[in-house]
């Protein structure tokens, strides 16, 4: 078996959220327990760290592991879902897992995967928890894939839990409050392991409180510490003063993610941090040194990054109201003559709050991922154009993509995005993967 025969195992085998939707999410860690079981129970064997939320999850587990891996530690990285190579998930030091050990992991196991019939996801977190056992790594980091209180990650018992934030995301599975999303995210905390909440939301704030005084675990919230706010920015950096409790903490940082999104996320992992440094030593030079080389550092991508200029090409990988809203701000605070906006989505998510918050003055070029989970651009069109969206419909992403390109002048914006495979398809039309990416 080589990897490409590996992956196409996976694929056609094991039910994936994220390319078929809800028939793949299990409703329990029966299989994930299992799965450990056979493996030796390797997440008992290293040291963690949990992050759930509904936005930012992502960007904040790449951000402290970059802070731990400039402090000197051997740093496992677990994120999903992946761009360009499924490889990305798996991480240690920001190299990915592996071909190797994908092959060998699904020779070794595939009887057992045929008896135990796991998704796509659980088959990962049993690879991920024994990558990093093996490996011995310090540290994990490990993000949830969805919700949290039956999220297969959640047979972990960590040094510490996070919370980035809740939105109507997935309110399908997950439930269709905000109250009712956060006490599935909270399901993560654990008995006398201290959580940071990274945003402070005033209908759900008691959820948090109750989940904490429950499980008898500290509770903080990271911008009841910490506030960081924006001197400058451009395409790659942003330039921002950290302050605790008020008073200066970090002036002029660095931050490689220049989304203004990352205010917040780069809080939330400074909160982290200080609850981290009961166990490790972290200087203040690798808080600034981690946060200002996040995507060399862990090859982090789709968060707000340029992939080409004149036309200034900008994707990012924002999938639900809560995250497009900060989008539309920051395209209406870039500098540009006219915007050219590449769309898709997927099937099972109600669109309709997302239509209203998009540019109104865009130019559109509707399309479609290659996955069966995609909306069809030909509904998706005519849903946008009903709210008063203005453009045309592509079949592919390529097609879109390339015609915006096309259409753009020098001096023009041509944003990407809606889903993250959109982002993913163009990545792979527009750019060469990293080293990282190709090892």
């Amino acid at each position: 078996m080589n990897y490409r025969e590996a992956i196409d195992f996976l694929y056609s085998r094991l039910p994936m959220f994220h390319r078929v939707g809800a028939a793949a999410y299990k409703a329990d860690l029966k299989n994930t327990i299992e799965l450990c079981s056979l493996l030796g129970n390797p997440e008992n064997k290293f040291r963690s760290v949990h992050i759930a939320g509904t936005n930012g999850k992502g960007s904040t587990s790449h951000m402290l592991a970059s802070v731990l891996q400039r402090a000197g530690y051997k740093i496992g990285l677990y994120t999903s879902p992946h761009l360009l190579d499924f490889r990305e998930r798996i991480r240690i030091n920001g190299e990915m897992i592996p071909q190797q050990e994908v092959i060998s992991f699904i020779e070794k196991h595939q009887k057992d995967f045929e008896r135990i019939h796991p998704s796509f996801f659980e088959w990962t977190v049993a690879l991920a928890f024994d990558f990093f056992a093996r490996e011995k790594v310090d540290v994990a980091i490990i993000e949830t894939g969805l919700g949290g209180r039956l999220d297969s990650t959640n047979v972990i018992t960590p040094l510490l839990s996070v919370i980035t934030n809740i939105g109507l995301d997935h309110t399908n599975l997950l439930g269709d409050t905000l109250e009712k999303i956060a006490v599935e995210k909270a399901g993560i905390l654990k008995k006398n392991i201290p959580v940071v909440i990274g945003e402070t939301q005033r209908e759900i704030k008691n959820v948090f409180l109750a989940g904490a005084y429950s499980m008898n675990a500290a509770i903080s919230f990271a911008d009841d510490v910490f506030t960081v706010v924006q001197n400058k920015s451009d395409e790659k950096y942003l330039w921002v003063d950290m302050f605790k409790q008020k008073k200066i903490y970090l002036k002029n940082l660095q931050l490689d993610l220049p989304g203004n999104y990352q205010l917040k996320n780069s809080a939330t992992v400074a909160a982290a941090v200080d609850e981290m440094k009961k166990h490790f030593t972290i200087s203040e030079g690798s808080l600034r040194k981690g946060l200002k080389n996040v995507k060399g550092m862990t090859g982090l991508r789709g968060r707000w990054e340029v992939l080409q200029q004149s036309p200034l090409v900008i994707c990012d990988v924002a999938h639900n109201a809560e995250g497009i809203k900060y989008i539309a701000e920051q395209i209406r605070n870039s500098k540009h003559t006219k915007l050219h906006f590449v769309f898709g989505t997927v099937n099972d998510k109600p669109i309709d709050a997302i239509l209203k918050i998009l540019p109104r003055e865009a130019e559109y070029y509707f399309c479609s991922a290659d996955i069966p989970r995609t909306l069809d651009s030909t509904l998706l069109a005519s849903q946008a154009m009903a709210v008063g969206l203005k453009g045309e419909n592509y079949f592919t992403v390529n097609e879109a993509v390339n015609a915006a390109i096309k259409n753009s002048s020098a001096d023009d914006l041509v944003f990407i995005g809606g889903s993250t495979f959109v982002v993913a398809e163009a990545i792979a039309c527009l750019t060469q993967p990293s080293p990282k990416e190709r090892a």
